[in-house]
This record gives C-alpha cells, structure tokens and sequence, in this order.
C-alpha cells in the first residue's frame, strides 16, 4: 500500500527554517577555515627598480583567531612560462607567534639569479608569487606580473645579442594584483579525525588595489602595540 506524506502545519516554514540553519552552519565552518588570517594590504616598495635590486613588500595582515603554529611567507619568481623548474625561490621566512591583531612587516628578498633563468626569458614579462602558508597548507597567493625592460630607448629598439643585465629594469605591477586564496584547517587539532581540508577544485579568485602605506621597519609589528 503506498503512504502517503502529508505536509504538517507549518511545513514549508520548517523547511525554510531548516534550510537557513544548515545554510548558517555552513558559511561558519567557511569562515573558520578561510579567514582565520587575512591580508589586508601589500605595498610594493622601491618600484620600479634596477632587476638586481633586492625586492621589498610591505605586508599587512589580520588575525581573527590565534595560532599555535608560524605562518610562513614565500616569494617565488617565475623565471619561465613553460618550465616551472626555473622557478627561483627568494625567500621562506616564519613570522610568529600570532595572536589576535593586526599586523604589518616588510618582507625582503635578494632579486633572482640572472644565470639561472635562460637569455630569451630574462626580457619580457614574468610573474612574481607571494604566498602565505600554515602548517605546510597554503592558504593565499598574492600573483603580479613583472616586466623586465631595458632602461635605455635605443637598447630596447635594438636589444644586444646577450643580455646586459646591469641595464634591465624591473617594474612590478602592483596596481591589479591576482589573489587567490585556498580552505584549509588553521585549527587541526580541533578535527577529531585530524584530516585536513582539502584544496578546491575552483579557489577563490579576486583582484585587488592595495593602497600605499608608511614606510615600517623590516621586522613583525603587532599595530597599535
């Protein structure tokens, strides 16, 4: 004999009801794991600059929730289009403890090793990373294009048959940034079967003008302290 659901009085509220909860549940257990740390601004210093000029970011960042653990910053250039392997990490620093606030530091990089990038690679446009990563899951980069050119007018009309390094100039464009940002769990040993968030297949993406700020010295500020 088939049954029959009859909808109870109120059914359509509860339904709704339910819907909303689930969808509430949802958006926190986001929230938790996206926003833990937030990069609320990044400032490129000394651009444009001769390509041998050591690279420096002015960072800013907020903590919503404090963490056991450092949180490790990398830039990485990308020395070819096609082949990762000339990828040239600048620099991996751990910045901690990190407790609730808001923070600002300038990060500083020596420039890429020109003899390890090839010849046709070194003028053109490239692109820089910024990463910030927690317990070795990385949770936003920060990508901007770089255009490497000759400073003087004739050399670049009629570029020399091998680079002449010394007479490249690097501008960084700072102004359209591309942040995409990855879930991960800021708080594993929360997780009762430890298993970490997986990256998703379609991170978030955004563009972003960070907007310039004083000059701070080259080391981690809790702002307001």
């Amino acid at each position: 004999m088939p049954v029959t659901f009859r909808p109870f009085p109120g059914f359509d509220r509860f339904v709704l009801g339910t819907i909303c909860v689930l969808h509430s549940v949802f958006n926190f257990l986001k929230f938790k794991a996206m926003s833990a740390v937030s990069i609320t601004n990044v400032t490129v210093l000394d651009n444009p600059a001769s390509f041998l000029t050591p690279f420096q970011f002015e960072i800013s960042y907020e903590c919503l929730t404090p963490l056991k653990d450092d949180l490790e910053w990398k830039l990485i250039y990308v020395g070819s289009a096609e082949d990762e392997t000339y990828d040239q990490l600048l620099e991996s620093v751990l910045v901690g403890p990190v407790n609730v606030g808001n923070y600002r530091f300038v990060l500083q990089a020596d420039p890429p090793d020109p003899s390890k990038i090839r010849e046709e690679d070194i003028i053109g446009v490239t692109v820089l990373l910024l990463t910030c990563s927690y317990l070795g899951q990385e949770f936003v980069r920060v990508g901007y294009y770089v255009n490497n050119d000759y400073d003087d007018e004739q050399l670049r009309e009629e570029p020399p048959t091998k680079v002449l390094i010394d007479r490249v100039q690097r501008n960084i464009l700072s102004d359209k940034p591309r942040v995409t940002k990855f879930p991960i769990n800021f708080h594993p040993e929360n997780n009762e079967s430890g298993e970490q968030l997986p990256p998703p297949d379609d991170p978030s993406e955004t563009d972003r003008n960070g907007e310039p700020a004083a000059p701070v010295e080259n080391h981690t500020e809790k702002q307001g302290s």
